[in-house]
């Protein structure tokens, strides 16, 4: 009997999502996604754990506006992501909390300089402050992928699948929006975070005051003292002004999306985008030469 030819495997057809209206639609439309240095930081930790492919399609999902909902709590994240069925997967995200003793540690490291609090209550992540964790034995981020736990409802074997991917990239468009999320993913809110530092602040500055003012010292009527009354004290040496130029000095026009219009084959928007950092940059480099020139002045003098 002649031999059969072997039949070639057929692959089924590649599942594609159903489209929804009104998710979360990512910001970022092409690039990199993360407007901050916060969170890309996260990002770059993320696409360090080689998740592969799946990395790629969640930022598909994520763009297309795939994610329902999208919730941070103390140590957790839920969302739901709309996949290929009809019902959409739950999705969580779980880090490891840092103790109340950790805390303790990163909060009097953080109190140790004011500039922390100035910043923190500008909504901007100082750039020092994972070495203030790190001073602590601490991580603010997550430091490895032991210290991350994912699930999702979909049937992917893998532990991160796209679903999952999705919603870290949208979770890092989120810590742009508002980095004391990434306290609170960790174990602290906001309200209790600036509570503590508050508190700390104030004991340092109390313990200052009374280390600088002799015991036996007389209270002295404000007429006296009209002519120090509004110099700065000690702590003003910590907050440095700097012409630095923003993380992202391009981020308002991102979040405008695409405007539509090419230029040369390019999205109007994105010109823009670039142009603006190119400025920023530049009138960054022109300050930083004049306070290097006055600096060498005043080194000449």
């Amino acid at each position: 009997m002649p031999r059969q030819p072997l039949r070639s495997f057929e692959y089924l057809p590649r599942s594609r999502p159903v489209r929804v209206d009104g998710g979360i639609r990512a910001r970022s439309q092409r690039g990199d996604i993360g407007e901050t240095w916060w969170s890309r930081r996260f990002i770059e930790i993320l696409e360090s754990y080689e998740y592969g492919a799946r990395l790629r399609r969640g930022r598909s999902y994520a763009r297309a506006g795939q994610v329902l909902e999208l919730e941070v709590s103390s140590g957790l994240v839920l969302a739901r992501v709309q996949g290929s069925r009809p019902r959409p997967y739950r999705v969580e995200l779980g880090v490891k909390t840092l103790s109340d003793q950790d805390w303790a540690r990163a909060e009097r490291a953080m109190a140790e300089r004011a500039v922390f609090m100035a910043k923190l209550l500008a909504g901007e992540m100082p750039k020092e402050i994972e070495a203030a964790f790190v001073a602590s034995k601490l991580t603010l981020f997550p430091g490895s992928g032991r210290e991350l736990a994912s699930s999702c409802t979909c049937p992917d074997w893998a532990s991160t699948c796209k679903h999952v991917a999705a919603v870290f990239y949208l979770l890092a468009e989120a810590f742009d929006e508002d980095p004391f999320l990434i306290f609170q993913w960790r174990g602290r809110t906001k309200a209790d975070l600036l509570q503590r530092l508050r508190t700390l602040r104030g004991s340092a500055g109390a313990a200052g005051a009374r280390a600088a003012v002799p015991a036996a010292s007389p209270d002295r009527p404000l007429r006296a003292c009209l002519a120090s009354y509004w110099r700065a004290g000690p702590e003003g040496a910590e907050v440095q002004a700097r012409p630095w130029a923003a993380p992202a000095p391009e981020a308002l026009v991102r979040r405008l999306g695409a405007a539509g219009v090419t230029v040369r084959g390019e999205d109007l928007g994105e010109v823009i985008a670039r142009a603006y950092r190119a400025i920023s940059l530049g009138a960054e480099s022109i300050a930083l030469a004049d306070r290097e020139a006055e600096a060498a002045d005043g080194r000449a003098g």
